[in-house]
Order: structure tokens, then sequence, then C-alpha cells
């Protein structure tokens, strides 16, 4: 399979993934609370990533010191993602909150790209990329209202 095929397929994937995620998230929050449902989706996936990577003998996790000091606040994201997720979806659903999400991450993704920030290959905004903001946020209004 080639190469570019198997990048979109996992991007699809982890599309779905997101897209379940928030739901089931949701759903813990709203029986156990915002800060619980978080650690428990939190240690949950600890779990379900502490056994391969045992069977790795630890992998590469004893050099995490060689990481820059602000790409662990990666994991801080993850909390803040949970929480505006499981927050959003019982007040204006899934598919507008997906969709503020994903608009969240484009225009963030427009800044890096901008900027050449966080390794990003820059990439200067310009009118068309300008229009697809604007034709984004219309959808994203179209979708949430």
């Amino acid at each position: 399979m080639p190469t570019l095929v198997i990048v979109v397929l996992l991007g699809l994937l982890g599309g779905l993934a997101v897209g379940l995620q928030g739901p089931l998230a949701s759903l813990m929050t709203q029986r156990l609370g915002l800060l619980e449902s978080i650690f428990i989706v939190h240690i949950g996936g600890a779990l379900a990533v502490a056994l391969p990577l045992l069977l790795r003998g630890g992998g590469k996790l004893g050099e995490f010191r060689s990481a820059p000091w602000y790409a662990l606040g990666a994991g801080l994201l993850g909390l803040v993602i949970l929480g505006a997720v499981s927050h959003t979806i019982p007040r204006v659903g899934v598919a507008p909150t997906v969709t503020l999400i994903v608009a969240g991450q484009l225009v963030l993704g427009v800044a890096l790209d901008h900027f050449g920030l966080l390794g990003a290959e820059v990439r200067h905004l310009d009118a068309q990329r300008l229009i697809g903001i604007v034709v984004l946020f219309v959808g994203v209004w179209l979708i949430v209202r």
C-alpha cells in the first residue's frame, strides 16, 4: 500500500477516534463530573499504552528529557481538549462541537504554518488561505447556530 494511502487512512482513523472520544467522554462527564471523567479517560489511555511500552522494554521513555520542555505541555492540552469537548457536547451537540474543534485546529494550523512555529514548514497566509478561513467560519456558523 502506498505511503500516502497509509497516512490518509491513519488520519481518518484519528478523526474517527476524536469523533467518538468526545461523545463517550461527555457521557462519562454527565454521570461522574468533568474532572472525574478526564481522570478516568487519561488513566485508561495510560494503562492501554503501558502494556505495549513494557513489552518493548520501555522504548525510548528514558529519553524524555531530550524533548523540549514545552513539548510536555501536550499532556495538559489533552486535558483542555477533553474538558472542552465533554462540556460542549451536551450543550450544542456532537456535530457542532467537532466542527468547533476542527475549526480551531485549522486556524491554529494556518498560524503555525505562517510563522513556521513548532517545526512547521513556513507557508505564508495568502489571499486563498484567508478566503478559506472565512469560508470555514461561515460553515462553522451554519452548523453551530
